[in-house]
Formats: structure tokens, C-alpha cells, sequence
């Protein structure tokens, strides 16, 4: 790339933050909230083995986040498809800090139970299933059609930096002072970002009036239509069931037998973040085009740090391992959030979205019940190596399909006046 070329793609990174200042706003809301968020997961683990919990009881307790998330998504989309977005947003952030907060008073005062625990984490499931479609149309809603790209990458990119540091401080946190007071700033920074997101000026969109089982209805008819999409998802679905549960479960149970605990999982998943980073850098400078492509080769890539924990590999070794993992994975949901965004109507998006996030997650409960059972039988490591197996195989089977094959982002922002050419080969059934 030309010192010409290099600059030119600099400026078009840059063009969603300067051009759009909603979009500044939302975007440091989401920062802010980062913060607490990306602390968070690890200050959970570990106030689990803190009140004398087992690997079985994280399972347990993510189990009980992801059901009602995954029961209420489909609604939320709708709720969304039909309501300013980011008052939804608003009222989950004020929910979730009440909800962090209760839980960090109790750990603080020595009071905190599994069932404490269990029960913030139906809550927070819960209002994850609204606010989840509500962001996933947001970015669509702020900046024009042919800057999604870097307004996704952006936002991650910004997102990423504070996960660079967020889970190390937090496994020092965890160390020093105990996972409730980490779980205490997690909800300030609900409160922080909820302010921010109150004083957006969301432009409106048009919304029909529709009751909500035909809003639904309308939502899957284009999901279903779209043979490319449920067929990632599909992908999606069997591959992250056993990357997150040899990265959110077993992980950390492997780092507290070999690694010495929190602070060492605490810098592979900055380090994961790190990987993250440079991803999104990846997307605003070479602007990937060859969708399905890139998002194969970035599922496979889940398999190495699972595979580099079986074999025993050195803390180097699995720290490169997560970050090719994390380089892979932002260049893939930047690349696939950006086609996905200019292919569904902005009307739709917010249900279609729900439609997507909830096949992806179908099989991650069932895998977090059964790990720590499966791991006590046969052995942390040949679980973690079969969860290695099953990504591999699964990973590269959509591109046996031609729809997938087809997808590509334009090589030129779309002509003036709103509208873009096809973006894919023509296919039977796909849905225009």
C-alpha cells in the first residue's frame, strides 16, 4: 500500500466519527460501559470459587444469564424494530447497574450466596435480550449505508483497547481486593453509560404499527429467506458452543490448576483483546471484501488456544495462540456485521439481528451444563482438545454453499443518492 494509499484509507476510517456526531456520542457511551463490562466476566468467575463454588457452578451461573437472554431476544428484536432504540438501551444500562451493584454489596459484606449470584444473573440475561437487538441496529441507524464498515470497526477497535487492559487490571482487582469491588465499578459504569445514551439525539425512523407475533413473523420470513445467513449461523451456533466453553469455563479452571489463577487469565484475555485490536485495524486499512472467507477461517482460528491448553503449551505459546484467535475473529464480525447491515432493511434490522444472535447461542447452554460434568469424567484436557475437534471440522462446511461463496462488500463506496448495486452474484433465492 502506497504512502498515497495508506492516507486515503486513514481519512475514510476516520469519515463515521467526523462526519457524524451522534455517533461520537453513542460510541463514547459504549466505551464507558466497556470498561465495567470487559471486568466483569473475570470478577465472576472468581466470586464464584470465592464463595466455594466449582467450574460446575460458572456453567451454572452463565447458564442461568444466557437462558432468559436467549427467551426474550426474539421479543426484544421486535420491541426495537418498533421503539427508539436507545431509550431501550437507557433503561437496561440503569437495570444492569442495579443489578452489579446488589451483587457487589453483597460479596463485599460476606453475604453473597450461589443463588445470589444465580438470580443476577437471570436479570442481567433478561435485559440483555432487549438491549442486545437494540445496539445491533443501532450503528445502522447513526451513519449512512457506505460507512458501516468503519463505523463497526471503529467501534470495536475502541471497544477492544479497553479490553486490552480492563480484564488484566481486573484479575489484580480480583487479587488484591476481591471480586466485589470490581463488580462495584461494573456498576457505575452502567450508570455512566446510561447517562450518555440519555442525552443522544436518535434520529427516527419510520415504525409499523403491527402486533408483535406478526412483527415476528415478518422478522423470520426475511431471516429464512436469506439462505446465506442461516447458514453461518448454523455454523456460528456449532463452533461457539465449544470455544466459549474451553474459554469462559475450562479456561480458567486450567489456569487455576497450571497457570497460578486470575492474574494469568487475566493477561491472556488482555491479550486475546489485543488481538481484537489489531483486527479492526486490519478491516479499516485492507477492508476485507471475501465475507465468507475470511469468516471460516476466523471460526478455525478458535481452536488454537483450546488446542495450545491441551497440549500444555508454555503461557507464550498460548498467548500467541489467542492472539491470531482474536485478529481473526474481529476481522470476521466486522466484515460479516457490515454486509449483514447493508443487506437487511434498516425496519428489519433489529429483528433479524435477534434472529441471528439467538441460533448462534442455541447450543452454548447446553454446553455449559455439560462441560464440567464431561471435564470431571473423562479429563480437562480431552475436553478441551475434542472442543479443538469439533471448530476445526465445523468451520469451513459453509463454503460448500454458492450464496456463501457469493458474499462480497463492495470495492467502492455505493454511488451518490443512497443506492448500492447487487452486492452479491445472483443466486436463486436470494432475497434482494
Amino acid at each position: 500500500m502506497g504512502r498515497a494509499g495508506f492516507k486515503s484509507r486513514i481519512d475514510e476510517a476516520a469519515a463515521p466519527l467526523r462526519r457524524f456526531p451522534v455517533f461520537r456520542r453513542y460510541l463514547a457511551a459504549r466505551l464507558v460501559s466497556q470498561t465495567g463490562s470487559s471486568a466483569a466476566p473475570i470478577a465472576l468467575a472468581f466470586a464464584v470459587l470465592e464463595i466455594g463454588g466449582q467450574a460446575a457452578t460458572i456453567g451454572l451461573v452463565l447458564t442461568a444469564a444466557l437462558v432468559p437472554q436467549m427467551l426474550l431476544m426474539l421479543a426484544g428484536g421486535a420491541i426495537a424494530d418498533r421503539a427508539p432504540r436507545d431509550r431501550i438501551m437507557v433503561i437496561a444500562h440503569l437495570v444492569s447497574a442495579a443489578t452489579q451493584l446488589v451483587v457487589a454489596v453483597l460479596l463485599l459484606t460476606g453475604r453473597a450466596e450461589v443463588w445470589h449470584l444465580l438470580a443476577a444473573a437471570v436479570l442481567s440475561g433478561a435485559v440483555g435480550g432487549f438491549v442486545g437487538p437494540a445496539a445491533e441496529g443501532m450503528v445502522r441507524q447513526l451513519v449512512a449505508k457506505d460507512h458501516l464498515r468503519e463505523a463497526n470497526a471503529t467501534q470495536r477497535m475502541v471497544q477492544n483497547v479497553v479490553k486490552v487492559a480492563a480484564p488484566a487490571l481486573a484479575g489484580v482487582g480480583v487479587a488484591a481486593a476481591g471480586a466485589g469491588w470490581v463488580l462495584a465499578y461494573d456498576a457505575v459504569t452502567f450508570l455512566v453509560a446510561a447517562w450518555l445514551l440519555s442525552r443522544l439525539r436518535v434520529p427516527l425512523t419510520p415504525i409499523k404499527r403491527q402486533k408483535m407475533w406478526a412483527a415476528l413473523r415478518e422478522g423470520w420470513a426475511d431471516f429464512a429467506s436469506r439462505r446465506w445467513l442461516w447458514i453461518m449461523v448454523v455454523q456460528s451456533a456449532l463452533c461457539c458452543a465449544p470455544w466459549l466453553v474451553g474459554y469462559q469455563i475450562l479456561g480458567p479452571v486450567y489456569t487455576q490448576e497450571y497457570l497460578g489463577g486470575a492474574a494469568a487469565w487475566g493477561l491472556v484475555m488482555a491479550v486475546f483483546s489485543g488481538g481484537l485490536i489489531a483486527g479492526s485495524v486490519v478491516v479499516l486499512l485492507l477492508r476485507p471484501r471475501r465475507v465468507a472467507v475470511v469468516a471460516c477461517v476466523a471460526i478455525a482460528c478458535e481452536a488454537l488456544p483450546l488446542a495450545a491448553l491441551a497440549l500444555h503449551a508454555p503461557l507464550p505459546v498460548l498467548l500467541a495462540a489467542v492472539f491470531l484467535t482474536g485478529v481473526g475473529l474481529d476481522v470476521s464480525i466486522n466484515t460479516f456485521a457490515a454486509f449483514r447491515q447493508r443487506e437487511i432493511p434498516l425496519e428489519l434490522q433489529s429483528r433479524v439481528a435477534a434472529y441471528n444472535l439467538v441460533g448462534q447461542q442455541l447450543l452454548i447452554p447446553v454446553g455449559y451444563l455439560v462441560a464440567a460434568p464431561l471435564a470431571d469424567a473423562v479429563g480437562l484436557v480431552p475436553v478441551l482438545a475434542g472442543c479443538a475437534a469439533v471448530i476445526v471440522v465445523c468451520a469451513f462446511v459453509p463454503l460448500l454453499d454458492g450464496q456463501v461463496r457469493a458474499m462480497r462488500l463492495p470495492r467502492v463506496p455505493a454511488a451518490p443518492g443512497g443506492r448500492s448495486g447487487s452486492l452479491m452474484k445472483k443466486s436463486p433465492g436470494l432475497a434482494e
